[in-house]
């Protein structure tokens, strides 16, 4: 199994529009990018998206062109699930996995496009060309989002998806002691919102969590690059 990260923003991306905050300039000159949050996973020829991003068409053209046999929705957030239109005349429209409440909403805004949509509750795995998904209800208020625990084998990778430290028990015990974890951390450590996680609470979950390895995604563009364990674009694990 490999996962790569197509985009570790969350939903400006960095650089962000008209900003000159030093993450911002730093990427205008290297040319370094955060494009919004999204997993490919790719198993024995099949590839899985997880979320849909504004920046979908871009993501797929830079690896590769993949063509998609599956995509997941964690919620209903633009920056998840609006580039589910770039599959648009590009390919067979893939099978869409998503708990009710997401389907319900993202179906509805999709609507005129000709999709299969598997609707799947929250802690029922199920598997999609061998690999087992479980999505996991995290707190991201007010919507209603979900992580998921993926499993192919004896390796199990979590994804918190948007989510503040209050996760539900159920779902920290599904996901303590992976092999890797991604995680939300939107913010450097100085600064709190209600929604999401800053930077030390990241990695204080993860260590609290016990995973083996850990990365931090759907960073804003007030996070610095050079901090440890921060998700990069294009990065790939093979597991």
């Amino acid at each position: 199994m490999k996962i790569v990260l197509l985009g570790t923003g969350d939903a400006v991306g960095t650089p962000r529009v008209g900003c000159s905050c030093p993450q911002c300039s730093h990427a205008r000159q290297t040319g370094r990018e955060r494009l919004r949050t999204s997993l490919l996973v790719s198993e024995c020829g099949h590839n899985i998206l997880v979320d849909t991003g504004p920046d979908l068409r871009r993501q797929l053209l830079e690896n590769g062109s993949p063509r998609i046999d599956a995509v997941l929705w964690t919620h209903g957030h633009y920056d998840h699930f609006m580039g589910f239109g770039e599959f648009y005349r590009v390919q067979k429209m893939p099978t869409v996995f998503a708990p009710p409440p997401v389907m319900d909403y993202c179906g509805k805004i999709f609507s005129f496009l000709d999709f299969p949509p598997v609707r799947v509750g929250e802690y029922e795995p199920f598997v999609i060309h061998g690999i087992e998904w479980t999505f996991l209800p995290v707190c991201h208020p007010p919507a209603y989002t979900c992580g998921l625990l993926i499993s192919a084998g004896d390796v199990r990778i979590g994804y918190t998806s948007d989510t503040n430290r209050n996760i539900p028990d159920r779902t920290r015990e599904a996901l303590t002691g992976v092999d890797l974890l991604l995680v939300d951390a939107l913010l450097p450590g100085r600064l709190h919102v209600p929604k999401h996680m800053n930077y030390e609470e990241a990695c204080e979950l993860a260590e609290d969590l016990h995973a083996a390895d850990f990365r931090c995604v759907h960073l804003s563009h007030l996070v610095p690059w050079d901090l440890p364990r921060l998700g990069r674009d294009g990065e790939e694990f093979v597991f």
